[in-house]
């Protein structure tokens, strides 16, 4: 799990980010500051990407960073089970929140980002599998922004609307508010695997790298919640 280095780090990582940024480039690639913290307003703002039965009461959390070797071990191990066996049947809901920690991969942010303009064009899913499988090679790169735009070409998006998309600081706000509310939450590392099953506070998922683990504790949700797969309860 990759760990948090603190929010002088992240300070850090924002001046230094001012003072060597084009002019003309105005991508959003550091969180953004939000005045308004309270609770009410985080959870406005701090927008997950879904996946699954809307209805379904049992949620698994994840608060994850594109440039993470531990989240992209989730994204392609863990994540296509625990989708086919409950989230595509009905069972569960999935929830993707970003947690870039720039101060360890500055991409992260630009790369949280991209995927939510990928969204804007009805491909976030695709665009997130991408991230994580191309993660070697654009993790390292001084300016990701390029390959981000491959990407997207790659996968049939207009390239003129995601270029504009990623050189502004649409999302930037969204992105910033879901590292807030993790931290709200607890988080201090990568991935932070929740399962949320409404019937109190979170639980943090310590077996999260263990499909079969992860899958009984869901199992028990629904056996306790009577969840039926069109997603309701008996």
């Amino acid at each position: 799990m990759l760990v948090l280095i603190g929010v002088a780090a992240v300070a850090a990582a924002i001046i230094l980010w001012n003072v060597v940024s084009s002019a003309t480039d105005q991508a959003a690639r550091v969180p953004v500051v939000i005045e308004d913290q309270s609770p009410e307003n985080l959870l406005r703002l701090a927008v997950p990407v879904e996946r699954g039965e809307a209805s379904s009461p049992i949620v698994v959390m994840d608060f994850s960073d594109y440039s993470c070797p531990a989240c992209r071990q989730f994204a392609t191990q863990v994540k296509p089970i625990i989708n086919a066996q409950y989230v595509d049947a009905g069972l569960a809901r999935f929830q993707f929140y970003d947690y870039p920690i720039v101060t360890n991969f500055p991409n992260s942010f630009l790369a949280a980002r991209a995927a939510r303009c990928a969204d804007d064009q009805g491909a976030y899913w695709p665009y997130h599998d991408q991230l994580f499988r191309a993660q070697d090679a654009w993790s390292r790169q001084a300016d990701a922004a390029p390959a981000f735009e491959d990407y997207a070409n790659q996968l049939g998006l207009d390239r003129g609307d995601f270029r504009s998309c990623l050189r502004s600081d649409r999302h930037a706000e969204t992105v910033s508010a879901n590292m807030l509310l993790g931290q709200e939450l607890g988080v201090s590392g990568t991935p932070t695997i929740f399962l949320n099953t409404g019937e109190g506070r979170a639980r943090r998922i310590q077996e999260w790298s263990n499909a079969s683990q992860l899958g009984a504790l869901i199992d028990e949700a629904v056996e306790r919640l009577g969840v039926t797969p069109a997603g309701g309860t008996p």
